[in-house]
């Protein structure tokens, strides 16, 4: 197993007993998210610490080969199927899924981290979180979809079966299209994920009543 991923840390107290796990888009980096922090209006006694990962640096095939910060290569923009390199996601997942146990040997437990994404932050909390031999707090999935959708059903985890989802999309989204974030919804739907789903009009991005939902959702979970 390689060394773990760089991370820019923000903690709201001393005191943790939360960590969420935030995970950034393609060509973004650890301090994309960081603003989200003080906007999300979590509750004064409970103390959350924010991992923010920074992704590998990876050649992307659909910019050319260029290099940049993404969770997997991009192979193709036309099909659902083909769009995610599953080397790269199942790669990643083994990555994020080290940085729990960081948290667990933090005195975090399991139950008490939440895996947060945007865009391609969102594919791999989908593609960690749903396989997750342990229970997590709950699963952001912000502007993204569900990747290698035909292979969850044999994969996924009885033990995150009931935690809780947000998933929120934009419906003028030109990146990752409403009808993708959709199709993901409804694979979960069909498998009794409980879904709190948003869509708001917006392009590929995070807009102010989306983080107000997604404060909501955070305040029944930090208990």
């Amino acid at each position: 197993m390689s060394k773990l991923l760089e991370t820019v840390e923000v903690q709201t107290k001393d005191d943790v007993q939360y960590s969420i796990i935030w995970l950034h888009g393609l060509g973004a980096d650890a301090n994309d998210f960081l603003p989200i922090v003080p906007e999300l209006k979590l509750p004064a006694n409970i103390g959350v610490r924010f991992v923010f990962p920074n992704a590998p640096i990876r050649p992307i095939t659909i910019n050319n080969g260029m290099a940049m910060r993404g969770w997997y290569d991009i192979l193709d923009l036309t099909s659902l199927d083909q769009r995610a390199d599953e080397q790269g996601l199942r790669e990643s997942q083994q990555q994020i899924e080290a940085l729990i146990k960081q948290e667990n040997n933090r005195d975090i437990p399991t139950n008490h981290i939440i895996l947060a994404g945007f865009s391609q932050g969102c594919a791999m909390t989908l593609q960690t979180g749903l396989r997750y031999p342990e229970k997590l707090a709950g699963l952001i999935c912000l502007s993204g979809y569900l990747p290698l959708h035909t292979t969850i059903e044999a994969e996924l985890s009885e033990a995150n079966r009931q935690t809780p989802i947000f998933m929120a999309h934009g419906s003028f989204d030109p990146v990752v299209p409403l009808q993708a974030a959709s199709l993901s919804h409804d694979v979960l739907t069909n498998l009794n994920y409980s879904i709190t789903w948003k869509n708001y009009p917006m392009g590929h991005q995070v807009c102010a009543p989306e983080i107000n939902d997604l404060s909501l959702f955070l305040q029944h979970i930090l208990r």
